[in-house]
């Protein structure tokens, strides 16, 4: 079995610059084209009086390929003594563009031709904008064509110059500049006597220097989890994490991590169907796990080795998207956003520039992203979620887009973005702003109701204890009202059959769920009342949200049995009449209440 290690590299340049031409020598002085091909062009050629170039050759390997030989005239291979290269060009910039952003094509670095005699043109900089826009750090620039100039120094210092400062704006840091002549070999394999003022490596060279991207086992352990089992029959009580190990290894007694919620707990078994048990499983394996702490978590959440590199984890990041919908990507509009095995609402709040893929125009002033747009964009999600650069980890980098049920986007994520003002404080911001107050202040309500206004959310960590939990939250409210403070338990299903009435049930979400509880908590806590209510699994994100929701009043987070946080512990046991007498000593000590008795 052939391990030869393999990588990447995508071409690109002006029309007649000499891309073709670069690829044909590599090929041809690489030994990697099929015997007799050389010759049989160079051949064909002086019959028909016509000069060899060794572009001639890839319209060779066409013709090939339309006599039914398997030759993918996209991509071309040949090998050095170090590795395997395929090379990626670009005969058509829809498709290449689609299939770099969404994955189905992936490159390592890019080779950049610029023609030496005619110098930088605005397709050059377009090329550099795509290679910065896929995420390409590793940039080699070839100033072909340098027989042409008379292999000048001075015209390519002055190229090297000017389009290194262009390439800088765009952060990328190109590895080197290469001066060639691609139709006579300069620097191609060999290096050239012609440019003696040169030091620099080769094309070859260079190209075995470059940094390849690590085996999926080597990088850090990334498991999105599908789904969780639990199995009741003949006394067997596991609790099964199952998923696909995207990259890494996992072995028992492994200490791990499940983002964005940041529960731990270690490998316990690595569980398969009609299989004896095993210690390890590695990357591209679908496996099931068995934790030795038994916690709450759900589907989508990433799971990694607490010993490993950590993902990223935010509500914003900049994003490489390329747009097939039918309608086009708009500022605000709420899609869904798949990543891994996690589905979560999204919306695109900034639109940084786009490139249209068929012409290669770059605009910074569209303010949305037509079908076949390439765009840098700003994404906000619902709620926090674990993720890694594509420049780093390409596993957990890439995501799709869902408009109205249909895969309208694939992307790619480039970096976190500061969550400075989210979409949901912007809201909180101007609803305080429009708030429109009555004369009574907080200080007199607390005086004459005997309490001061407080909304205190009762969750767990499990839902088999919803029927527990809510039986305290109606105690609560009871034993409160008997002492005459104004206390209001609500359902959250009452939300969904009250408030909620006119949405659809489809188009109800947990994320909606958690806005609407905490805009109810913001009017009934300005009344001066203690607001309650139920909220099973709650998550320290959703704590958060509501906490920002409510303000400027305070919210009070009982944990009741399990806790479901990774920050807390549990405040009162599932009993309902200790637990209510729990909540309610958290209430004097917290001074909202002066007096409680049972």
């Amino acid at each position: 079995m052939d391990n030869r290690e393999q990588m990447n590299i995508v071409i690109v340049g002006h029309v007649d610059h000499g891309k073709s031409t670069v690829i044909g020598r590599l090929l041809a002085d690489t030994g990697s084209l099929p015997e007799g091909k050389l010759e049989a062009v160079q051949e064909y050629c002086r019959k028909n009086a016509r000069p060899f170039e060794y572009a001639f050759l890839l319209d060779a390997l066409k013709d090939e390929q339309a006599q039914g030989i398997t030759i993918d005239t996209a991509r071309s291979f040949f090998k050095t003594g170090k590795r395997d290269y395929i090379i990626i060009d670009a005969p058509g910039h829809i498709e290449f563009l689609k299939n770099m952003v969404t994955g189905a094509s992936r490159a390592e670095a890019a080779l950049l031709v610029i023609d030496a005699k005619e110098g930088i043109r605005e397709n050059s900089k377009r090329h550099g904008h795509i290679a910065a826009m896929l995420g390409i750090r590793q940039v080699v620039v070839l100033v072909n064509k340098m027989d042409l100039v008379d292999f000048d120094r001075q015209t390519f210092e002055t190229i090297r110059r000017e389009f290194g400062e262009f390439l800088h704006k765009l952060n990328i840091q190109p590895v080197n500049f290469i001066p060639l002549s691609a139709f006579n070999g300069d620097n191609i394999a060999v290096r050239s006597q012609r440019t003696a003022w040169y030091e620099g490596p080769t094309v070859l060279e260079q190209l075995d220097s470059l940094s390849n991207r690590k085996g999926n086992q080597e990088l850090p352990l990334r498991m999105p989890v599908q789904d969780i089992y639990k199995f009741t029959a003949a006394g067997d009580d596991r609790r099964i994490v199952a998923g696909t190990i995207l990259s890494g290894t996992i072995r028992s007694g492994d200490e791990v991590v499940f983002l964005p919620s940041r529960k731990r707990s270690v490998i316990q078994s690595i569980e398969g169907f009609n299989v004896s048990q095993r210690d390890m499983a590695y990357a591209d394996e679908a496996v099931g796990l068995t934790l030795k702490t038994q916690i709450y978590i759900k589907p989508g959440e990433l799971m990694v080795k607490v010993q490993d590199k950590q993902p990223q984890m935010g509500s914003r990041f900049k994003a490489n998207i390329f747009w097939v919908g039918k309608a086009p990507l708009i500022k605000n509009k709420t899609y869904k956003l798949k990543i891994g095995t996690l589905k979560i609402g999204v919306k695109m709040v900034e639109i940084l520039n786009i490139i249209d893929a068929a012409e290669l125009n770059i605009d910074t002033f569209k303010d949305q992203a037509e079908k076949h747009d390439v765009a840098e964009c700003i994404f906000e999600t619902a709620k926090p979620i674990a993720f890694d650069p594509v420049t780093e980890m390409e596993q957990t980098g890439r995501f799709v887009i869902v408009d109205n049920y249909e895969i309208s986007g694939g992307g790619i994520i480039l970096e976190q973005v500061d969550d400075d003002c989210s979409s949901l404080q912007e809201h909180v911001r101007q609803r305080e702003t429009q708030w429109e107050k009555g004369l009574i202040q907080p200080a007199q309500r607390a005086g004459i109701y005997g309490h001061k206004a407080k909304f205190i959310v009762l969750t767990s960590g499990s839902a088999d204890h919803g029927p527990v939990i809510e039986t305290i939250a109606r105690e609560l409210e009871q034993t409160l009202f008997r002492l005459n403070y104004k206390a209001y338990y609500l359902g959250v299903r009452n939300l969904l059959h009250g408030l909620a009435a006119e949405e659809t049930i489809k188009d109800w979400s947990r994320d909606r769920e958690i806005r609407q509880v905490g805009e109810l908590a913001r009017i009934l806590t300005d009344s001066g009342q203690i607001f309650i209510t139920t909220v099973f699994n709650l998550e320290d994100d959703e704590a958060e949200n509501l906490k920002l929701l409510n303000q400027p009043s305070e919210i009070l987070v009982i944990t009741i049995g399990e806790s479901p946080f990774y920050s807390f512990q549990p405040d009162a046991s599932l009993e309902v009449e200790g637990a209510v007498a729990a909540v309610g000593g958290l209430l004097q000590k917290q001074e909202i209440i002066l007096d409680y008795y049972l």
